[in-house]
């Protein structure tokens, strides 16, 4: 008889464990094209290790989350923020005994596709590439077809759902209708663990930038969600976990009316005098202005955006029939903060003779 492997072993504890409305790994939807198992991993863990050591995951350490090169070294970046979503994600996925391994697959890869600068960065590729772009679009277009080159990273089904609805913008934080939400639990997870990071994150940068004052702070959120950080985040994940409810036909997650109130006025509270203060609205009009002409260069250069797919390891297949518009965006998105400014500078800004 055939000895069972350390994976086999694994999905087994799971399947005795996990809540029955979790996801085990032994009953995946599996992936686009088939794979031979792993001795070791579970089909969650192998692909929570390839998002980790893939290049668009390296590259969210120099993608802005709220304030663009901020020369404070506590300020979060794309990639702090993606691991504060994953870190929470876990907790309450833990704590509803859900598949944890999911769970921070789904919360690693969400923000892939992130543009640089920000949301500003997002705004321009809608305005200038196609009004429907949005960065969970592209962070699934991310792992199915650019990185290792053009051949994707072939996720399971759960975890490629998963990113795709972690996100509508300033929608409902606990939506509830059918083609907004995960089929997983454990996507559903991530999508409000990605809304508690960033209401607590973004405040705690726009006050450590004096962007802010606590004193600005809506009384509401304090005396319902606490005046510190951890205060806040850890009221927000209990109150997940406490309200959620399992009935016949499955598990919904849920919260009370009083944090769900403190959070929509806080959110709202973040727009008006964080997203769009002054500082950070003038900031991202130098933002829109290098990514717009960067975009029409290489749109006009197509020598120069082939070489840059190249240098940033990007598919590169010139017959697929991809149009040269989808390949630039696809470049604009991929750039770090950091690459964008380089590469404008080195295109539109004179050098000086040595």
């Amino acid at each position: 008889m055939k000895a069972r492997s350390l994976r086999e072993e694994f999905e087994e504890r799971e399947n005795g464990f996990l809540s029955p409305w979790a996801s085990p790994a032994s009953r995946s939807g599996g992936r686009v094209r088939p794979e031979e198992p792993c001795p070791l991993r579970t089909c969650f863990q192998r692909d929570r290790d390839r998002i980790v050591y893939c290049n668009a995951f390296r590259r969210l350490k120099h993608k802005t989350q709220v304030f663009l090169n901020p020369l404070g070294d506590h300020y979060r970046t794309r990639l702090t923020h993606t691991l504060e979503v994953a870190q929470i994600a876990r907790n309450i996925a833990r704590a509803m005994r859900l598949n944890e391994d999911l769970t921070e697959a789904i919360a690693l890869a969400h923000d892939l596709g992130h543009t640089p600068f920000g949301h500003g960065g997002e705004m321009v590729l809608k305005e200038i590439f196609d009004e429907s772009f949005t960065h969970h679009d592209q962070s699934l277009r991310v792992v199915d077809v650019l990185e290792n080159r053009g051949r994707g990273l072939n996720l399971t089904e759960e975890v490629r759902d998963g990113i795709l609805k972690h996100s509508k913008g300033f929608g409902d934080i606990m939506p509830d209708s059918q083609g907004e939400v995960a089929s997983t639990l454990e996507g559903r997870v991530v999508r409000i663990s990605d809304i508690i990071a960033y209401l607590n994150h973004d405040l705690d940068d726009a006050i450590r930038s004096k962007v802010i004052t606590r004193a600005q702070v809506p009384g509401i959120c304090s005396q319902v969600l606490g005046t510190r950080h951890p205060e806040r985040v850890t009221s927000m994940i209990r109150d997940v976990v406490s309200h959620s409810r399992e009935d016949s036909g499955g598990m919904t997650l849920s919260i009370s009316d009083r944090v769900h109130e403190a959070m929509l006025v806080l959110r709202q509270f973040l727009y008006d005098n964080v997203y769009r203060s002054p500082h950070v609205h003038n900031e991202f009009i130098k933002a829109k202005k290098i990514l717009s002409e960067l975009f029409q260069h290489y749109l006009d250069n197509t020598g120069d955006y082939r070489r840059a797919m190249a240098e940033m390891e990007l598919s590169q297949d010139p017959c697929t029939g991809v149009p040269d518009e989808r390949s630039v965006c696809d470049l604009i998105a991929s750039m770090t903060d950091r690459y964008a400014m380089s590469r404008y500078e080195k295109i539109f800004l004179p050098a000086p003779l040595v």
